[in-house]
């Protein structure tokens, strides 16, 4: 293990210090040995371009905007290959969220998370991809398969 100085502004440091105080970390050293792990694994998944992958696409929206339903709706119509199941849960008067889980290429299911991201009256969005490590598509499985 190798000693290193970092400069860092007194906000962000104070964000640091309150995080690793709410999630127990002894020391300044754990948490952002911790935080630059995860952004390197976060930027490792977003430069994946290719290969095949399942995925969690996570998003808030208003129910109410105009035609977003219908407009969601036929982006997963439309790239029915990819999406595996949808859970809808009613937040309060106004949002809604929805978890989908996606199955496909890399780049298909980035494309799409991305487009119902962009879409007016989602109010947030991420998507979660993690690679299957396998570049053949996943044939249909048989009734009464197993997993060894």
């Amino acid at each position: 293990m190798q000693r290193i100085t970092i400069t860092i502004e007194d906000d962000l440091l104070t964000e640091i210090d309150a995080a690793a105080e709410a999630r127990g970390y002894q020391n300044r050293s754990e948490i952002i040995r911790d935080l630059a792990r995860a952004g390197l694994q976060q930027s490792a998944a977003d430069a994946v371009p290719s290969g095949q992958c399942v995925a969690a696409l996570v998003y808030v929206y208003d129910h109410a905007a105009r035609d977003l339903s219908k407009r969601l709706v036929q982006s997963f119509h439309g790239h029915h290959d990819l999406s595996l199941a949808t859970l809808h849960v009613h937040l309060d008067d106004d949002s809604c969220m929805e978890v989908t889980a996606l199955k496909g290429a890399s780049s298909e299911v980035r494309h799409l998370a991305e487009h119902v991201i962009a879409e007016r009256g989602v109010r947030y969005g991420r998507v979660v991809i993690i690679p299957t490590g396998s570049d053949k598509k996943t044939k249909a499985r048989k009734p009464g398969h197993r997993h060894d």
